[in-house]
């Protein structure tokens, strides 16, 4: 008898500790992750470097979903296509949220929105105008421009159906560059959520079906979750930091006036340290946006004439086509039709103003320095006035800083007594003429 409840009493421990380990992904499910990530600013490499970094490390540990936080007025159309293959083929749900209120999923943003498994927004945001700009290319002729429009419509109608979108709305936003606010965009079924905070997505997310590349359909369960802040590192915010237009072209002004700073005063270190690292970050931040290098080389040209113009001194003439090629560099940076692309134009202003005032300066103190007499040496004497100790016939001596010499008369005999100015040395002989 005692046997017998001792093997029931067995029998039911290990049910139960069967049950229990039969469970544990659910109760592991309830206390799933939320990776959560913030995108601000422009679209650049970095970017997708960070949004493919934090989808990786969602897939490994088996996060319930990547929320993009997402604000931007666009960028870069290769990194964008870099990111919308990333969400379109991940292991996890992507979720972006276009926030906080009053974010934009401008241009490059809009097909990052649409790529998503759930896309939503937040009060007063918008999405939209994301009809296609080249970087890298002056002038685009008529056809090549409606090719890429042509693409662009074709790769938005794409995801769009993929995502179950309306693909006719989305089109609009490349051929006509329109903009939806939260309602029309919820109207024309670009997205399928509006949120006041994340919170309320994450509760609005709960029972939500979504279907991963895999094929794989999946019901998302917020109910019970933690959620995971990764931002970004220092290392990749101040690469985005740098990689604007804006900041580029300071780096690039900053480290081509430290080099010269240097030259123009050897042994200095600072100015060329600075601007030696100014340029290297330029370059990389260049390099990233994709600038034209016609204004690179014209910049580069700019500040070679402010050096030759230290160096040489054409008073004025090196510094005035160094201004013109900073000018005409500035304006065809990048090309490209988008503002947020563009140097400010206030910006490059600025910068001009500043170096023709520095230069205008440097230009005075170089002609000042030419024309004043010399404050050593023998040049030191022209102009000087000595008295005649032994009249000059036309040779004799003179007295000067209490040195006598060997003067020789230029202009007839001078007499004991007189003074004498000096025109010029030859060895330890002064030629004078009477004062």
């Amino acid at each position: 008898m005692i046997r017998s409840v001792f093997k029931a009493f067995r029998l039911v421990f290990f049910t139960t500790l069967l049950a229990g380990a039969l469970a544990s992904p659910n109760v592991n499910a309830t206390s799933q992750s939320i990776e959560v990530l913030h995108v601000e600013g422009i679209i650049v490499p970095i970017v997708a470097d960070y949004i493919d970094r934090g989808i990786e490390q969602a897939e490994i540990k088996g996060s319930t979903a990547v929320i993009i936080q997402l604000s931007t007025p666009g960028g870069l159309m290769d990194t964008t296509q870099r990111i919308v293959e990333r969400i379109l083929n991940a292991e996890v749900p992507v979720v972006v949220y276009v926030s906080p209120a009053g974010g934009w999923a401008g241009s490059a943003g809009t097909f990052i929105t649409l790529a998503s498994h759930v896309a939503a927004m937040a009060p007063g945001s918008r999405i939209g105008a994301a009809t296609p700009v080249t970087m890298g290319e002056v002038e685009l002729s008529e056809e090549m421009k409606r090719k890429v429009t042509e693409d662009a419509a074709a790769w938005i109608r794409s995801i769009s159906e993929m995502r179950g979108r309306d693909p006719h709305h989305a089109e609009l936003a490349v051929r006509e560059g329109k903009s939806y606010s939260v309602t029309e965009a919820l109207e024309n079924n670009l997205i399928d959520l509006q949120a006041d905070s994340l919170e309320g997505l994450i509760s609005q997310l709960n029972g939500m079906e979504v279907t991963l590349a895999s094929g794989e359909e999946i019901v998302l369960d917020t109910e019970s979750y933690a959620l995971d802040m990764n931002e970004m590192t220092f290392i990749e915010r101040f690469l985005h930091v740098i990689s604007h237009p804006n900041i580029a072209y300071i780096l690039l002004t900053l480290g081509s006036i430290g080099i010269i700073a240097e030259i123009y005063n050897p042994g200095a270190l600072f100015p060329g340290i600075i601007g030696g690292i100014s340029l290297l970050l330029a370059f990389y931040s260049l390099g990233v946006l994709d600038a034209y290098w016609g204004g690179i080389l014209l910049i580069l040209l700019a500040f070679g004439l402010f050096v030759g113009e230290v160096l040489t001194t054409t008073f004025g003439l090196f510094t005035a086509g160094g201004i013109t090629a900073l000018v005409l560099g500035s304006l065809i940076l990048f090309p490209g039709e988008a503002p947020i692309l563009q140097v400010d134009p206030w910006l490059i202003a600025t910068v001009v103003i500043i170096v023709t005032v520095l230069f205008a300066f440097v230009i005075n103190r170089v002609v000042g320095a030419h024309r004043r007499q010399a404050k050593t040496g023998r040049e030191e004497l022209v102009g000087k006035t000595a008295l005649v100790k032994q009249a000059l016939e036309p040779e004799g001596t003179v007295f000067f800083k209490g040195e006598r010499w060997t003067a020789i008369s230029e202009k007839g005999r001078i007499k004991l007594g007189e003074e004498v100015i000096i025109t010029r040395v030859d060895g330890l002989i002064l030629y004078v003429t009477k004062k």
